[in-house]
């Protein structure tokens, strides 16, 4: 399958979405942490993980949340970096960057900037970026070795990667359903 066709299944299932996934949020994030969330965040949870319990986020940071979906991570990651810092929400879906926007001015965070582009070619400047987050996203790229070499170069010195994601070894799955297109966007 080419790099084209595992977007277009990606952009098709996202885009089809159309109830509520709230469920997800409970089970990964604290009741502390949604207090802070707008509920339209909440309804369109599709991560996989908190890694946000694991990341060290400091005021200040500018941090890049690769695939933010919803805004659910980007919300939290900057109410942590605090108004003195800034959180850019990428994804190479429309809608998606449209409900973080839209997530943002609910709770009134103007540190929020969308971001419209490919994690495997993400249009920032080298060592440009504090901490790169990302919840179940790298695993939907066809080039995973690719989005993680962009990581390496927009992170500055010392900068840090906290992700949460699902991997799948080839030996793992028979071919027919590693070749299925409902297993990339699963």
């Amino acid at each position: 399958m080419h790099s084209d066709d595992v977007k277009d299944i990606v952009r098709e299932a996202y885009g089809a979405i159309d109830s509520s996934t709230e469920a997800v949020a409970y089970k990964l994030y604290s009741p502390e942490e949604l207090a802070g969330v707008p509920r339209s965040a909440i309804e369109r949870a599709l991560d996989v993980g908190n890694h946000l319990a694991f990341a060290d986020i400091e005021r200040g940071e500018t941090i890049l949340d690769l695939g933010c979906g919803g805004g659910i991570d980007s919300i939290l990651a900057a109410q942590r970096t605090g108004p003195g810092g800034r959180v850019i929400a990428l994804d190479f879906l429309p809608e998606m960057l449209e409900r973080t926007a839209a997530a943002a001015d609910e709770v009134g965070l103007d540190n929020v900037q969308t971001l419209e582009a490919e994690m495997e070619a993400i249009p920032l400047p080298e060592a440009s970026i504090d901490h790169v987050i990302s919840n179940g996203v790298i695993n939907l790229s066809p080039r995973k070795r690719r989005v993680l070499a962009e990581c390496a170069r927009v992170l500055r010195p010392g900068g840090k990667l906290s992700v949460a994601d699902l991997t799948v070894g080839d030996e793992e799955l028979p071919p027919e359903i590693l070749t299925h297109p409902a297993t990339w966007a699963g």
